[in-house]
């Protein structure tokens, strides 16, 4: 079972309204959707905790931290640092949800450590926390269409078909860090993975 203390749930994604429909911002969609759920404002924090919004409060019965770094993603790292630091928590209490091109659209999956597979949040809280080994929830987005260049997909809204299925996968994702919370790696892993 997961450790008593509470657990730092961080949403990446890009700052600003232009880039909030992108494929990159899923994580930060799905941090909003964990927030609504538990009833925790996320506002803007003071000294170490200023390049985020965060909260805290209770979801799934466990003690959380949720943030969503105010940094581009490729600085996302400072920000994850500011508040493990602020709230005394090792790494091992962190949870990334983030999206995954390695993934099909509307998949879920968790893992704990492993590489960054190209994304520059991840690369960045690696090397801010001296750590890959660090919980995640990833997010299947899949692979963009033909050459198209995976820096500037992610950067594209969903398309007209994948909105449509967008809400079903960010509740389900959203369940997914909840049964993390409440069981653990492994047996969330067994049950989220035989769904999606």
């Amino acid at each position: 079972m997961p450790s008593e203390g509470p657990f730092l749930v961080v949403g990446l994604g890009n700052p600003g309204p232009g880039y909030a429909g992108n494929r990159h911002n899923v994580g930060a969609m799905v941090l909003d959707e964990l927030a609504s759920r538990a009833d925790i404002k996320l506002s803007p924090g003071k000294g170490a905790r200023s390049r985020a919004v965060s909260g805290e409060g209770r979801l799934a019965g466990r003690r959380v931290v949720l943030a969503r770094p105010l940094t581009y993603m490729n600085e996302s790292g400072g920000p994850v640092r500011g508040l493990l630091d602020y709230h005394h928590l090792p790494a091992d209490d962190l949870v990334v949800v983030h999206d995954e091109l390695d993934l099909p659209f509307a998949s879920v999956r968790l893992k704990r450590g492993g590489g960054e597979g190209g994304h520059n949040g991840l690369r960045s809280i690696s090397r801010s926390t001296g750590t890959k080994d660090y919980l995640r929830v990833r997010v299947g987005i899949g692979r963009p269409p033909g050459r198209q260049d995976p820096a500037d997909f992610v950067l594209k809204d969903f398309s007209a078909v994948e909105r449509k299925e967008l809400d079903l996968l960010l509740v389900e994702a959203a369940d997914a860090l909840e049964a993390l919370l409440v069981k653990g790696l492994e047996a969330a892993q067994n049950e989220v993975h035989a769904r999606t």
